[in-house]
Order: C-alpha cells, then sequence, then structure tokens
C-alpha cells in the first residue's frame, strides 16, 4: 500500500509499504477519504525544515530527553538516538473515513464492509490502509458521504472546544481564527443558539466565516477590535471568547481578555502562546480553560487502545461519543461541510499538495480521495493468529546450535532495538524479515538495516523456512504470546525483558519450551557489561555471602509514554526491577529463597499501581540484595548505582560508567562506556554461528522472573514471601 512519510530534513514522500495488521480489538479500514490539517500539518512541515538549532528551540522538551539519555548512557549512545530519531520517517494524517476489511477477534461492535469514520494521530494516517482501535473508529451513518465522514476528527475537536465554553442559549462568543477548526467551531456555536463574532487576519476568511454561521466577522488590520465588540456588545463585552490561533505572540491572549465581560470565559484550542496578564485576568475574574483534543479519552491508552470505556453517568461525552454527535449532525446535513472544503484532490497527487501548504496556500478544507479496489494481494496478509499448543518433549536441550543460523528476523524495531541492538548485528548475520505495528515504520527499518522483507503481522516471520533465529523487541504484553508461537516455530529467540507478565504465562512458556528445539535468551544485558564482567572476576576469589545495595532513581514518569499503561507493559514492578533482580542472580551464582517488598508511594487516586518500590531478597548462600527503586528523587544524580560488599571487598558502580573497587587497602577507578547491549548481542552471535555454548540459557533467566512475580505477591500481601522456582 502507499502511505504519506514526512522525514526530518523537510522531505515528504509517497511510500509503498506493507499493510498493516488490526490492534487487539480493533479493525483494518481501506481509507476511502481523508482531510488534511492545514494548522496541525503545516506546523509539522515548518518544523521540519528547521535546522537543529531551531527544532531545539521549538522542542526544549525533546533536548532535554537527549541531555537525560546522554547523562545516563554517554553521548555516543544519545546522539545515535537523535540520529535514529531523525532518519526515521514519521506518518501526517489523523481524520479519515473508509470501509473495514479485517475485524480482530475481540471487536464486537464492526463488521467487515462497515463504513467507519477514525481518528487518531497514531492511526488514522494518510494510508491506503489504517489499523484503528475500537474507540478511535465510529460506524458512519448511510446519508453521509465518506468525504464529510473524513471530517469527524477535527469536528470533534471543534465540538470539544464548544463544551468548554458551556455556550447558553443567546450568548455572544467571540472565535478568534478562522482556520479549518475555528471555522467547525463558528458552525457549532451557531447550532448551539450562541451569537458568534468571527476574527481573522485574512480578510478572504469572511466569507467562510458568515456561511458557517458568524454573525459579525472582524478582520484585524481592517477594523478595529475592541470597538467592534463594544458595540456587537453594547458595551459589556463578549460571554466568551475561543482561541484558535498558532501564534508565538501573546497579543491574541492579550485581546481575549479585553474582549471578555466581567467573570467572562476564555477557551485555548490552538498552539499559542499564553501569558495571563494577571490584572486584567484577576480584576475581570476570567475562567481560562484548556480544551484537550477530541475529548475525554484522549491520550489516555486504556481508553483508546484498551477498550476501557468511560461509565455515561461519570462521563457523558468521551472522544467516541463526541465522534458520534457529529456524525448525527452531519446526517441532518447541519455542518456546511460543503462551504470549507476548497479543494479534493486524489491520494496520488498528494506530493503537490503539501508543496503548496509549505508555500502559503489559501485553501481551507483540502480533502484526499483514494482508489476503490482491494488490491488482491493483501488476502495472504489477512491471516488470523495460529493457535499455540505445548506439547511434552523428552529431548534434552543442546547447549550448541546443531548447525550455524544464517537469517534473523525482528519483531518490534522501535527506536531501542534500532539504537541497541541492530547495529551490532549488522553486517555479520543475514537480516530476514522486520515486523513493526507501523506499516511506514517497518519499511524505513527494512531499508535503513537491510532486512529483506517488512510487514505488520509477526506470523510473517515465522512462516519463513529454514532454520532461523529472532528478536522480540515489542511492548511487553507481546513478549509471552509472540515467545510461545516463535518456541513452536522453533526459532531461536532473543527476548527483551521482561518475557512475560504473568506466572501463567511463565508456566506456558515453560511448556512450549520443553517441547521445542530452540532456545531463549532473555535481554537482561546488565549481566553482559563489562563492569559485570570484572565484578565477576573479583568475587570468585571472595568466600562468603554478598550484599549489594542497588539505587534505581528512575524518574518520574511520562504520563503519555507506553509504559503508564500498566497492560501493555505490566508497570514498572514488572518491567524494570526485573533487571535488578536479575542481577542480583547474576552476583550472587545462588537460588533466590524469599523477598519482602513494599511500595514507597502511596498507592491511591490515578497512581493505584507502584512506581517506586523497596525490596529485600534473601539467597540460598545467605547472600542479600537491597533494591530502591524509585521514581521521585532529583534527576542530577545516576539512574543507576550500587555498592557490592564481600569479604575483602567493596565495589561500587555508577550508571555502569565508572567502577570503583576498594581491595587490599588498595583503591582503583576505572571508566567504562556500556551497559552490556553490544556485548551481549555479540555473545548470542557467537552461539548463533555455532562458535559457543549458550552463553544465558532460559533455564538461567527464569529464576529472574520467578523473584520478580514474588515481589508483585509480596507487595500485594504486605509479608515476606517464597520464591517458587
Amino acid at each position: 500500500m502507499i502511505q504519506i512519510a514526512q522525514y526530518q530534513d523537510g522531505r515528504i514522500e509517497l511510500q509503498e509499504v506493507p499493510v498493516p495488521t488490526p490492534p487487539p480489538g480493533g479493525v483494518l479500514v481501506r481509507v476511502a477519504h481523508s482531510v488534511i490539517s492545514l494548522g496541525t500539518e503545516k506546523m509539522k512541515v515548518e518544523q521540519a525544515k528547521m535546522n537543529l538549532f531551531q527544532k531545539a528551540k521549538a522542542r526544549p522538551d525533546q533536548v532535554r530527553k537527549v541531555l537525560e539519555t546522554a547523562r545516563n548512557l554517554g553521548w555516543r549512545n544519545a546522539l545515535e538516538k537523535v540520529r535514529n530519531r531523525l532518519a526515521s520517517p514519521t506518518p501526517m494524517g489523523y481524520s479519515a473515513a473508509g470501509i473495514v476489511t479485517q475485524v480482530d477477534s475481540g471487536n464486537s461492535r464492526f463488521r467487515v464492509g462497515d463504513v467507519v469514520a477514525c481518528g487518531g494521530a497514531e492511526c488514522a494516517f494518510h494510508a491506503e490502509y489504517i489499523a484503528v482501535p475500537d474507540f478511535l473508529a465510529a460506524p458512519v451513518p448511510k446519508p453521509v458521504p465518506t468525504w464529510q465522514a473524513a471530517y469527524t476528527t477535527l469536528t470533534s475537536i471543534a465540538l470539544q472546544a464548544v463544551r468548554q465554553t458551556e455556550p447558553k442559549l443567546g450568548e455572544r462568543v467571540l472565535v478568534m481564527g478562522q482556520g479549518l477548526v475555528g471555522l467547525l467551531i463558528t458552525n457549532l456555536l451557531k447550532l448551539s443558539g450562541a451569537r458568534v463574532m468571527a476574527v481573522d487576519l485574512i480578510p478572504n476568511r469572511r466569507g467562510f466565516a458568515e456561511a458557517m454561521g458568524a454573525e459579525k466577522t472582524v478582520i484585524l488590520g481592517e477594523q478595529n477590535l475592541s470597538d467592534e465588540v463594544r458595540l456587537w456588545t453594547d458595551g459589556y463585552g463578549v460571554d466568551s471568547v475561543v482561541i484558535c490561533t498558532a501564534s508565538q505572540s501573546n497579543t491574541p491572549i492579550e485581546q481575549a481578555a479585553e474582549a471578555c465581560r466581567d467573570r467572562g470565559r476564555i477557551v485555548d484550542v490552538g498552539i499559542t502562546k499564553i501569558e495571563l496578564p494577571w490584572r486584567l485576568f484577576a480584576e475581570k475574574e476570567l475562567d481560562f480553560r484548556f480544551s484537550r483534543s477530541y475529548g475525554p479519552g484522549r491520550y489516555d491508552a486504556s481508553y483508546e487502545w484498551g477498550g476501557q470505556d468511560y461509565p455515561i453517568g461519570y462521563v457523558r461525552w468521551t472522544e467516541q461519543r463526541n465522534f458520534q454527535a457529529c456524525l448525527h449532525l452531519m446526517a441532518g446535513n447541519q455542518l456546511n461541510l460543503a462551504a470549507i472544503t476548497t479543494k479534493r484532490v486524489p491520494f496520488r497527487d498528494a506530493l503537490e499538495v503539501y508543496k503548496d501548504l509549505a508555500a502559503g496556500t489559501s485553501e481551507i478544507g483540502i480533502v484526499l480521495e483514494y482508489a476503490a479496489a482491494i488490491p488482491s494481494e493483501i488476502s495472504s496478509i489477512l491471516s488470523t493468529k495460529a493457535e499455540i499448543k505445548a506439547e511434552k518433549s523428552e529431548v534434552p536441550k543442546a547447549t550448541r546450535v546443531p548447525a550455524p543460523i544464517r537469517h534473523l528476523d525482528i519483531i518490534g524495531a522501535g527506536n531501542f532495538a534500532r539504537t541497541m541492538l541492530l547495529p551490532h548485528l549488522k553486517g555479520q548475520i543475514d537480516f530476514g524479515t522486520v515486523v513493526n505495528a507501523t506499516a511506514l515504520s517497518a519499511n524505513h527499518v527494512k531499508t535503513k538495516f537491510g532486512f529483506e522483507n517488512a510487514s505488520t503481522n509477526p506470523s510473517d516471520s515465522f512462516n519463513n523456512a529454514g532454520p532461523r533465529a529472532v528478536i522480540i523487541s515489542t511492548r511487553h504484553n507481546q513478549h509471552a504470546p509472540l515467545v510461545m508461537a516463535a518456541l513452536k516455530a522453533n526459532r531461536d529467540i532473543f527476548v527483551e525483558k521482561p518475557i512475560c507478565l504473568t506466572v501463567t504465562e511463565l508456566l506456558e512458556i515453560d511448556q512450549a519450551y520443553a517441547a521445542s528445539k530452540s532456545s531463549i535468551q532473555v535481554g537482561f544485558n546488565r549481566r553482559f557489561a563489562p563492569a559485570s564482567a570484572m565484578l565477576q572476576k573479583l568475587l570468585a576469589g571472595a568466600v562468603g555471602p554478598k550484599s549489594i545495595s542497588y539505587r534505581v532513581n528512575a524518574g518520574k514518569l511520562d504520563p503519555q509514554h507506553w509504559f503508564a499503561n500498566i497492560s501493555e507493559s505490566g508497570g514498572r514492578v514488572l518491567g524494570e526491577t526485573c533487571h535488578y533482580f536479575d542481577y542480583f542472580c547474576f552476583l550472587f551464582q545462588s537460588r533466590p529463597v524469599r523477598i519482602f517488598a513494599q511500595p514507597i508511594w502511596p498507592l491511591v487516586g490515578k497512581q493505584d499501581y507502584p512506581d517506586s518500590i523497596t525490596a529485600q531478597v534473601e539467597f540460598a548462600d545467605g547472600s542479600s540484595g537491597q533494591l530502591t527503586y524509585s521514581a521521585v528523587g532529583d534527576p542530577s544524580y545516576p539512574k543507576e548505582s550500587f555498592t557490592l560488599l564481600a569479604s575483602g571487598l567493596v565495589a561500587e558502580v555508577n550508571n555502569f560508567l565508572e567502577l570503583q573497587v576498594w581491595r587490599g587497602r588498595k583503591h582503583t577507578k576505572t571508566s567504562l562506556n556500556s551497559k552490556g547491549h553490544p556485548e551481549q548481542m555479540a555473545a548470542w552471535l557467537r552461539f548463533l554461528k555455532g562458535e559457543t555454548n549458550h552463553p544465558f540459557p532460559y533455564e538461567s533467566s527464569r529464576p529472574s522472573m520467578a523473584l520478580t512475580f514474588a515481589a508483585v505477591r509480596s507487595i500485594q500481601e504486605g509479608r515476606s514471601v517464597e520464591v517458587a522456582l
């Protein structure tokens, strides 16, 4: 299929990419129409053409992330991450409509052939096919053509702004900015019974504003806004202002405050500079609000991707219900979309539209039109998941591969895999199929690293013939099913931690592993770090029990990051602390027998699962490990540090970049540069080539997961728990 791809150097291309796979509970949609959001997409085009200094100035939040990465991983890895990010294409578009061609087995709302409106910057791209979760799709009423339904997401943004404004019948509302969203807000305010004054800088917007229901239109530079508001409101000021501008100036905010009556309301929709003049806002006691995209549910992964709806008695208008309300208005011909649709362009000619956009087009609503035919070749791609059954096997595990493995596939090639895994394997083994959730990124990785094929369906990897290895680096909730599918296909597996999220999954993997001829290596990379190798040699001469105090200054988790969605990540205890529990097992080379763990932050309100814990682990040989994993420490402190004590030995490690040792009354300091990713990849590669035994077999990684599950149980039960291996 064809999809629009944008690069950070300003290039925009039409790329041939794999057809995506429906997400759990979602649908695959053949797009009929999509709408270009002029404001948002023009901003993306302009930012892509900026130099690095301009990009940094425009996105200081990204600069902070780079500095944090450099502090924890070193400048080389940080710069490589930046290069990967800049070289990676990004999709465009977030408002579309089309026909359902495949439905995931977990979906009960849609059927093949249904016409749906789709939203979401994470999925509703300008592409011939899109894979959309349940709540980001809405059924289109029969009277509504798909070119109108494609406006649903943009109209929902406008509707949410109107809901935040709370207009009453007869109130006077000022709408600043008559771009696409501003015009839709004007239309919806008129439908709500409000009287609308529209404001813009561009004279030809007057006709559009009046067509959408504006009672009066003011063109700044030609008319004085203050005088016009005074005349229109009998000197009182408007009841509300909706700001739809995109400006680096604070002028729109100041104009809005001046235009408001006493105790009026201002609602911001556009990405604009906001500094609230205290005296003016306080004297009038103005109410300032933001409007969050399509409505409640937006940016909540458990709602959008997990399908967890909000009860209607508590949240009347979610983004899904806003979608439905907008489509109902379209069905009743109450939205004047024809008046603002200034261009309808074949999808294959979209690049010309973006050239005009960069040059400063005068268009308002641009609709992209797609071909109607469904390519016959996608029938093989749209396959159902194979059933996985475990069978008992009495065949003992081999420590070496019977013959060298020459082909490697990867499932989940995000920025981590592209930065920390694949570069260490490139050119040393043949890359076969890359599978990624989004078609555009799969195609990018295929081109960047020289894979033979790109896909969005993991089955395409498992269906390849012959001995092959596979890397599984997806989100955590997909690890166990993919590991079991890979075991059934007799693949030699490298899976990022954690290998699974439940005890049941661990037992199922046990059975599948016993019935398979495959090997499994879990991505506990710290075992392979240079500092770890040095410590292992030091500990070989230390008798008796050891102890370690491991401190992880993890930092506050971004609520928009997928890791904050516990159904996908398992939370920080399962998804992160397993790393450090495994490191205890590695250093002590002893069986964990008991653990006591407790949260160190209240599990109430929005934070109802632990992201900061302390744990004490007892080992069979008397060794002990103490872990403090905290999300509340100061970010200037190292992310990872630990102190190891053994007979006649003290060692301290900071971020695996520095090792200090006190032994025989002497102190040494060693600078290092790796947390073990390249070393682990190199060790696994030697195994795949048949040169060495398996460096870290499944039997060695399993105790770490059992220990992690025991930690979760200890937190739940508030007591020490024995580790069941």
